[in-house]
Order: structure tokens, then sequence, then C-alpha cells
């Protein structure tokens, strides 16, 4: 069985959740982050390009377009896309469908969040597969408790 750090145990133990993406590089296509949970690093981000759309579709160009920066509240649901439970974010202006997965450039993303283990915050991240089934299991820990919110900030 693997080991699991204090951290990751006092993630699943918590009984609130913030979530909290800072965007802090931006190339001609993508947008490259970190993802922090409690106020502790978790992971690496990849997104689409920050468009900057303050609820203006005409702005938006399908994937290849990042949700604007705010608070969304994120459930779990079932994606039929991947066929497994997700991070889904609720209430995205301009946006439906927006979830968190895994994925290694922002050609993966169609305006979703990607998480890895690892990233170069330059052109691509990887090790997705272990950061998100961890991110569902402490949500799903915590959605019984609390609702869970993320913040999205630019740098």
């Amino acid at each position: 069985m693997p080991r699991l750090n204090a951290s990751f145990i006092n993630l699943l133990t918590a009984k609130e959740m913030e979530i909290k993406v800072v965007r802090s590089v931006r190339n001609e296509n993508s947008t490259f982050g970190k993802m922090f949970m409690n106020n502790e690093f978790y992971a690496y981000t990849c997104e689409d390009k920050v468009r900057n759309l303050k609820g203006d579709k005409s702005k938006k160009i399908y994937g290849k377009t990042a949700i604007d920066a705010g608070r969304y509240e994120v459930v779990l649901s079932y994606s039929e896309h991947f066929k497994k439970y997700l991070p889904l974010l609720l209430n995205v202006p301009c946006f439906q469908g927006i979830r968190i997965h895994g994925g290694n450039t922002s050609e993966d993303s169609l305006g979703c969040i990607l998480i890895g283990a690892n990233g170069d915050l330059k052109s691509c991240i990887s090790n997705c597969a272990s950061k998100v089934n961890n991110l569902v299991s402490i949500l799903k820990g915590v959605e019984k408790k609390e609702k869970t919110w993320i913040e999205i900030v630019e740098e």
C-alpha cells in the first residue's frame, strides 16, 4: 500500500476545501500556473489562453479559451466523455462542462483546468493521473460535509 504524506492526510481530513489556481505564465496559446488546496501547493496547471471574456461570448474561441478568473463552486459528477467521476465547475459564464482533469498541453483542455505533478511552466505538464485521482478522493470526503470552491486568480 502506498504511503501517504502528511499534507495529503490533512487534505483528506479537512472540513472545508478551498482550491486556488494562480495563473502565472502565459504564451500564445496556453496559460500555466499552480493549484493550491487549503493554501498548500498541490499541482501544476495548464489551461487555454486567457481572453478575459467578462461575459462576452463573442470573444470566445471554442477549444482555445480559458475561463475567466473568479470563484466557482466545484462538485463531483460523472463525465460521459472521460467515463469516470471528475470535478465539475458550476455556473461558469460562457462555458458548460468545465472540469478539472489530466492532460499535457492546452490542446487537451477545451477550456478545462488540467493538473499534473510535474510542469515546466512553459509548454506542458505531466504525471497527471495520480493528481486527478487524489483530487477526486479528497473531494469525495469533503463534499459530504461542505461545499467546495475554486478561486482562479491572475498573478
